[in-house]
């Protein structure tokens, strides 16, 4: 028997669209000689739908979605996909995260997601109710254990008092089945390493059922999430037999008689091409969906601008990016013949608008108020506002969306202007670390020089006064970096920081600087995750507080 995993790349709430891609890629399973085809979870609605779930029209719309596709789905095969269950009860959440499976126009089974993740940024506790051990799905003469995300994660991140794929073979075993295989379908979010986690909880379960591990995931850029999708395969051994692509639609194919499939991409992915990919397809989806066709972005001839001009490139087309070069009294002449280099090098429109004579205007006009003071952080912030009001005043009146261009080591402690360089409709590598900008800058440049030369080896500096470098004001990166991921990612404190080395002063200094713009990060715009514990909304901080540890 065959069986195709389809990884598709859903829109929140289009019903219609989500509906026509699980028709047509049933279709094409079906044209390959497949007797059951599997779709992602909730790939009806698309995930995450938050409060969506709790309009009655949503439900409605997705009840009549599913009523329309189910009589035009193919008569010869299984289709297995995500959708929402109506819950009955006075009691408890209205709903179950559902997978159902179709077969003849009709649904003929139904499992119920059992493991609500409410950490991070998942908050399914909210909607769902939990649901209990399902029965076997049959076909084809093989039975399978069924699950849906979360019910494979009960051992890594031991929240859970249940395990969903235990009680699954106990159930088996109590009424004399023999597990053929456990299939997941998934909206599994990427992050760095998150594969290399996946992997090795499917072939833990591989290896001690010695069963074959069928996964399912959603791709697609959705707000700050990435699905990288990266269905895969594993036999009872845990090795991978059949591997979807990374950030993209996908169909693979498996025989049940051999278990060897299709491998669309190499089982082992590199960091940096993954990250890199999912940072293109998030910029692809998020203006996309979002109604865009073109963006617009300053660029100062710094690394991160320069990052963040090639993802939009590779994203939307060289043709749909333009940049802008801003500069200042301050700005050096390398900076603005980079910017151009960079510009020429992608193939992208460049334009450029010196700011001195309205930077000029600014302090003429706050001269009186100002008597008495010198020039001081004040003055690098007008700097910083006037580029991001004439870089808003393009997006306005041409239709871009204004990408914005600062890396998380300076959303971290706020080295970066509110209203100004902050000013935008996505962060595209706020969630990015100084470090890893350079390990990205290095990808693109892999087989030609793109991000010029100068632009990666000179020191990072803001240019907004003589003389600057980050480094003024800031530890070295590789420092900051390893001091924010302690912190940000492994919630550790200032003596468990110290206690690895770190001076106590620059700890103490760095995580004042975190708790003190908290404020500033709640106004940014959303920016795309990739590490484990991203700024935006599986980041919950009140604004005001003093806690010091």
């Amino acid at each position: 028997m065959k069986i195709a995993l389809v990884q598709i790349n859903p829109v929140i709430g289009d019903f219609a669209k989500n509906c026509a891609k699980i028709l047509q890629w049933a279709g094409k399973a079906e044209a390959r000689g497949c007797s059951l085809v599997v779709f992602p979870e909730l790939v009806v609605t698309g995930y995450p739908p938050q409060d969506l779930l709790e309009r009655p029209s949503f439900l409605a719309a997705h009840d009549a979605a599913v009523a329309r596709l189910l009589p035009q789905l193919p008569a010869g095969i299984d289709v297995m996909f995500g959708c929402l269950e109506r819950r009955d009860g006075e009691h408890g959440k209205p709903l179950y995260n559902c997978l159902a499976v179709a077969r003849e126009g009709k649904i003929v089974y139904r499992a119920r997601k059992q493991l609500l993740p409410s950490y991070d940024v998942f908050d399914e506790t909210r909607y769902f109710e939990p649901g209990s051990t399902a029965d076997m799905y049959e076909v084809g003469g093989l039975s399978f254990g069924i699950t849906v995300c979360e019910d494979m994660w009960s051992e890594e991140v031991k929240l859970y008092e249940v395990d969903p794929v235990a009680d699954l073979f106990h159930q088996a075993r109590t009424r004399g089945v023999i597990v053929s295989g456990i299939i997941n379908i998934s909206a599994s979010p990427f992050q760095r390493d998150k594969e290399k986690i996946r992997k090795g909880i499917f072939s833990r379960i591989c290896g001690n059922y010695k069963v074959p591990f069928l996964y399912c995931n959603q791709v697609g850029g959705q707000d700050s999430l990435l699905f990288d999708g990266r269905s895969m395969v594993m036999d009872g051994a845990g090795a991978v037999v059949a591997q979807a692509r990374g950030f993209g639609e996908d169909m693979i194919v498996v025989d049940t008689d051999t278990w060897k499939g299709d491998l669309n991409e190499e089982v082992e992915v590199a960091e940096q091409a993954a990250v890199y990919r999912g940072l293109v397809m998030g910029v692809t989806d998020y203006v996309q969906k979002c109604g865009f066709s073109s963006v617009v972005l300053g660029l100062s001839g710094g690394i991160d601008s320069a990052l963040t001009a090639a993802i939009a490139a590779r994203a939307l087309g060289p043709e749909n990016v333009l940049g802008v070069a801003l500069p200042s009294p301050y700005s050096s002449p390398d900076s603005l013949e980079d910017a151009r280099q960079l510009a020429a090098n992608l193939g992208c429109r460049f334009e450029v608008i010196p700011i001195a004579e309205l930077f000029d205007t600014f302090r003429r006009n706050l001269a009186g108020l100002f008597a008495g003071r010198g020039e001081d952080l004040t003055e690098q912030n007008l700097q910083a506002r006037i580029r991001g009001n004439l870089l808003m005043a393009l997006s306005n009146k041409f239709g871009h969306l204004l990408l914005t261009t600062g890396n998380k080591s300076e959303m971290a402690v706020g080295y970066c202007t509110l209203y100004g360089d902050m000013s935008g409709g996505l962060a595209v590598i706020s969630d990015v670390p100084k470090q890893l900008v350079y390990e990205l800058a290095a990808y693109v440049n892999r087989e030609r020089e793109i991000i010029p030369a100068r632009t990666i080896s000179k020191a990072p500096t803001a240019e907004l006064k003589p003389d600057q470098r980050d480094q003024d004001d800031l530890p070295p990166y590789e420092v900051l970096d390893r001091i924010l991921e302690l912190h940000l990612e492994q919630g550790q404190g200032i003596e468990e920081i110290v206690a690895q080395g770190f001076a106590e002063p620059m700890v103490r200094d760095i995580l004042r600087r975190i708790r003190v713009n908290e404020y500033k990060r709640k106004q940014a715009p959303m920016g795309l995750k990739v590490t484990t514990k991203a700024f935006g909304y599986g980041r919950r901080y009140p604004n005001v507080q003093n806690f010091q540890g």
